[in-house]
């Protein structure tokens, strides 16, 4: 007796992408731009574009009502609260998670950088904090196979609150001004 043709199909299995390959990855690229959903520790939601320009350059700007910004560079991160009339909260880049894979060279074979590496079949996971300070918090990477892909990251700050990024339409390769990473520009230009 012969199984049904049925019995034998197997969903799609991607197998655990290498730490090499995801480390690659980064470092295949300079810039990158695409949309993002944010689900905040609270459970709520926000969505906007988010800018990257390796090393050590990111920017999100929030979509309204939220119309905050979060952007590092110069070694600096700064957040931009809209609601506020301060300047920026700001904080060292080296001491969040995102430093990881904003470095020059992303090496996630520095096994004492990585803390977690699984996959589920359909995804790999790798969780990775830094090794000298493990109390800045940690990144939850979770890619796609067949190109490389990174999907989204969850942060885990130094309370233990969970900050999820879902990317969506992500391009890479394009010309991304230095002025969208000025701390102080972006400062300059909200006191107009």
């Amino acid at each position: 007796m012969s199984l049904p043709v049925l019995a034998l199909v197997r969903p799609a299995y991607a197998e655990r992408i290498p730490l090499g390959e995801i480390s690659r990855y980064f470092n295949g690229f300079s810039t990158a731009e695409g949309e993002f959903t944010q689900i905040n520790p609270d459970g709520s939601l926000s969505t906007g574009r988010i800018y990257i320009r390796r090393p050590g350059r990111v920017r999100f700007e929030y979509d309204p009502p939220e119309d905050s910004l979060v952007m590092a560079g110069g070694g600096q991160v700064a957040i931009f609260d809209a609601r506020s009339n301060q300047g920026p909260s700001q904080y060292p880049l080296r001491r969040t998670p995102l430093n990881l894979i904003l470095e020059r060279n992303v090496d996630f074979g520095n096994r004492r950088m990585v803390v977690g590496h699984t996959d589920d079949g359909t995804t790999t996971t790798v969780i990775a904090q830094d090794p000298e300070n493990p109390q800045y918090g940690s990144i939850r990477l979770v890619f796609s196979a067949n190109p490389t892909e990174l999907r989204q990251w969850v942060i885990r700050d130094d309370t233990g609150a969970e900050t999820t990024v879902i990317l969506g339409n992500m391009r890479f390769g394009g010309d991304l001004s230095a002025g969208l990473f000025n701390i102080t520009a972006e400062v300059n230009k909200r006191e107009r």
